[in-house]
Order: C-alpha cells, then sequence, then structure tokens
C-alpha cells in the first residue's frame, strides 16, 4: 500500500501547469487531495482527469483567512502558489514576484497553526547566483547558503522570493518542527504549460508557422529543460524523505541550447522557417544553467526518466490537440506574453 494512501494533501497552486501534474500523481498514489488556487494562472480543465477524486477551493492564500480554511485537517502541505511567469514577466513584473514572499509566509503560518505535520515547498534554479552560470557548470545545492557571509545571491527578485521561502521554511521546521523539504525546479516544460515559456512558446511559434522565426537571444544560451512527470516525482519523493529542510535539484544534467530545441520541435513538425530571427534585445537570463542532481539520487533515488526528445514529443501531442491553429497564429503575441 502506498505510504499515501489516505494522506489529506493540500496542493496549493494545484490547479496550475506543474500542480495539475502533481495531483494527478497524489491521486493515484492514493492521497486525498485539496486543491486551493486563485486562477490567475492554473485553470480548472487542467483537473479534469482527477475532477471527481479532489476538492478544488478557489481563494488568494495572500488573504489569512483563506490560507487559514484550506490548510485545516491537512497533514502534508505541497506549497506551488506564486506569482511568476517566463523570463519577461519575471524581469517586467519584479514587485509581483516580491509578493511571494508574503505569500509563502501566510501559507506556513496558517500550516502550522492547524499542526500541519510536513511542507515541501516548490523552489527554483533562480535561487542559484547569476554570475556563476556563464560559463557550463552544474549547479549544486550547496553553492547557496545561508550560514556563509556572501552566500547567497539570487536571480532577479524572484529568485531572492524562492530563496527566502527555503530560508522561512527552515524556520518553522526549526521552531514548530514541522518536516520540510525544497525543491529546486529547473526549467520544467510539458503538457498544460502555457505560452509565456521558452518551450511551449517555441511550440506555438513553429505551430504558427512564424517566418522568420524569432529567437530571444544568439540561441547558443542553453537550460535543462526537465520535463513535468520528472518534476513531481521529485517533489513528491522529497516529502517523503527529507525532513529537515534540505533543498534539491530537480533537473535533468544535459545542457541543451535553444537552437537545438527548437530543431528537435520543427523535426517533430515537419515544418522549418526559411530564416531565424535573433532578437539580441531581449531579456535571455543567466547563459547556461544546467543541475547536479547527485544530491537527490542520494537522498531521494531520484534520476529523470524522460529525453528532452520524449518530453518535447509529448508537450507537441499535447499543443497540437489543445490548439486551434488558427487561433495561434491571430492571438499568438498576446499567447507569448499574458500569464
Amino acid at each position: 500500500m502506498s505510504e499515501w494512501s489516505g494522506e489529506r494533501v493540500l496542493v496549493t497552486g494545484g490547479a496550475s501547469f506543474i500542480g495539475s501534474h502533481l495531483v494527478e500523481d497524489l491521486v493515484e498514489h492514493g492521497a486525498d487531495v485539496r486543491v486551493a488556487d486563485d486562477l490567475s494562472s492554473g485553470e480548472p480543465v487542467n483537473l479534469e482527469a482527477v475532477q471527481d477524486d479532489i476538492e478544488l477551493v478557489e481563494g488568494n492564500l495572500k488573504h489569512y483567512g483563506f490560507a487559514d480554511k484550506v490548510t485545516k485537517n491537512i497533514d502534508t502541505v505541497f506549497h506551488l502558489a506564486a506569482d511568476h511567469g517566463g523570463r519577461g514577466y519575471i524581469s517586467n513584473y519584479p514587485a509581483n514576484c516580491a509578493s511571494n514572499m508574503a505569500l509563502d509566509n501566510i501559507v506556513y503560518e496558517a500550516a502550522a497553526k492547524n499542526g500541519v505535520e510536513r511542507i515541501t515547498f516548490a523552489s527554483s534554479a533562480c535561487t542559484y547566483p547569476t554570475d556563476i552560470q556563464q560559463e557550463r557548470q552544474r549547479l549544486s545545492e550547496d553553492m547557496v547558503s545561508f550560514e556563509e557571509r556572501g552566500g547567497a545571491y539570487a536571480d532577479e527578485v524572484y529568485g531572492w522570493a524562492k530563496l527566502m521561502g527555503e530560508r522561512s521554511l527552515q524556520a518553522y521546521h526549526e521552531q514548530y518542527d514541522i518536516d520540510a523539504s525544497s525543491v529546486r525546479i529547473f526549467t520544467a516544460y510539458g503538457p498544460r504549460e502555457n505560452e509565456t515559456h521558452a518551450i511551449v512558446a517555441f511550440m506555438a511559434k513553429a505551430y504558427a508557422e512564424q517566418d522568420p522565426f524569432p529567437i530571444w537571444g544568439d540561441g547558443e544560451q542553453t537550460r535543462n529543460f526537465t520535463y513535468v512527470k520528472d518534476i513531481t516525482k521529485a517533489l513528491r519523493l522529497a516529502s517523503e524523505n527529507i525532513t529537515d529542510g534540505t533543498a534539491v535539484n530537480a533537473g535533468i544534467s544535459r545542457y541543451v541550447t535553444m537552437n537545438e530545441a527548437v530543431e528537435i520541435i520543427f523535426d517533430y513538425l515537419g515544418w522549418e522557417p526559411d530564416e531565424i530571427d535573433y532578437l539580441t534585445d531581449k531579456p535571455q537570463g543567466v547563459r547556461h544553467r544546467a543541475a547536479d542532481t547527485s544530491r537527490a539520487e542520494e537522498l531521494l533515488g531520484w534520476e529523470p526518466e524522460y529525453t528532452v526528445e520524449e518530453g518535447i514529443k509529448n508537450t507537441l501531442d499535447w499543443y497540437v490537440e489543445a490548439r486551434d491553429k488558427e487561433y495561434v497564429k491571430e492571438n499568438l503575441e498576446m499567447l507569448l506574453h499574458e500569464r
């Protein structure tokens, strides 16, 4: 029998892209799941497959009364709710991203008051210093330290907020003895993600046959694109195996350039543009990003199961089925920029 059987679980942001996949995973493992979401970027349709097995409660977790209500009679919280978007969003809306610090602490406080036993926090690769990501160097968790002077230097306000979310959770572990863990998510993608993120943005542009095809930067910047099912497995395993607030990376160790990612998409769609337009004045984020996952392997027995090729194929299958081609062509700019 699964250790999740009958476990009362709250997933904040559970109607979102990653959240909805996590909810499916937990339901499959026998958990009794409640979802709290303000539906600002999540959608109830994302939970269609499990809608009869879960409770969906709509509201704003920045309001203590709502956070208090949804954390009652809960054993485990997976805290994914956050104000976020792709690179353009976090560059343009720093104050929105800063509000995540309030959100995190309200959720933790309500959970502690209501006797929640464990909390797993969805953190981010944006917690890592940007200056060490100009060369190809896999990021390991000990590159961020709360103990050393100058031990932390995060990526934009969004990254600082995630780092503070980790540190606050450790504080709640220390004071209230709540089991705690954080998973630093590296460039997740997959079905149900919106077009403000790189992989699905590329898919939208290719599906709409945009030619010249625009790529932000010179296309040689790398990310370790990690398929959503691998991410949700890491979150679940972290909750099962880590109690002291330790953070673990969830990402692939392969460096994938933007140019390689779009080539995989072009090949699978059977379409190629005549010209690629490299937009070097657009926000590009760090130059290179890939994860050292040895800590996740050691503590969780986790390693990614999906290759980039498999993940992109699964995501494209979903995208082509879910989106009408003419609609994407007509609304491309809105899709690429709205959260």
